[in-house]
């Protein structure tokens, strides 16, 4: 991360609401990248990606190659999950950075008792997930992330820009209209990394204790969380 100044919230949030009235609401992946491309430096965006694909990645390196990739390394992750993110790293025009909670696994054991995860999840979502995030999008302008409104009935209105106001910068949804079968589609036709999870019954992968395979037809993110009242880690709240 090399941006040594960052425009103030106020210009941002006045550059993400006239982004997102400029933009279609159906508007294109590429259509959206290309607005970020036009009104922010490579080195002041970031992707977040949770390794089930690499597509988001891919797009957003065509229009700013080197862009740092955000990969939240809670210490729960299946092993697939790591093997992605490393074909993602060795593959793409990208800077992939591992973001790491404050403490690791066992250090959060011994000062909260163990498995967390199924006590309180969404403590443990907290401490693994949103904390650690929060404080590396303080270094950016912008972040992409790759939530799609098909994936659930809480996504189904998610705008391609808005003005993230809990991390103080620009939220960008490139692949909001997209369907998990033109996700999967495009990968294979662009040879792209790719999750195995994802064709073993994981459409939706976290977070290993915590993941379950989902039957044909469910909600692709209903194995996140099975059992409990939780829909979200908490990241796009």
């Amino acid at each position: 991360m090399t941006v040594t100044t960052l425009r103030s919230h106020t210009e941002l949030q006045a550059i993400a609401e006239s982004g997102a009235a400029e933009l279609a609401w159906d508007a294109s992946a590429q259509e959206i990248i290309a607005w970020v491309a036009r009104n922010f430096a490579t080195q002041a965006s970031a992707v977040a990606c949770s390794m089930a694909d690499a597509v988001l990645p891919a797009l957003v390196a065509e229009a700013l190659p080197g862009v740092d990739v955000l990969f939240l390394d809670t210490g729960y992750h299946f092993q697939e999950t790591y093997a992605t993110r490393n074909e993602v790293a060795a593959n793409l025009r990208v800077n992939v950075v591992d973001v790491l909670p404050e403490r690791t696994v066992s250090e959060q054991d011994s000062l909260v008792g163990k498995d967390l995860f199924a006590r309180d999840p969404a403590l443990c979502c907290a401490l693994r997930k949103v904390e650690p995030l929060h404080k590396v999008l303080a270094g950016y302008e912008l972040w992409f992330t790759g939530v799609r409104r098909d994936e659930a009935p809480t996504r189904t209105k998610t705008p391609h820009i808005s003005w993230d106001e809990k991390n103080g910068l620009v939220k960008v949804n490139p692949l909001v209209t997209w369907s998990y079968e033109e996700l999967a589609e495009y990968s294979a036709e662009n040879l792209l990394p790719i999750n195995p999870l994802l064709s073993e019954g994981y459409p939706s992968i976290g977070c290993a204790p915590c993941t379950q395979k989902v039957a044909l037809g469910d909600d692709p993110r209903s194995g996140r969380w099975a059992g409990t009242s939780k829909t979200e880690c908490g990241l796009h709240l």
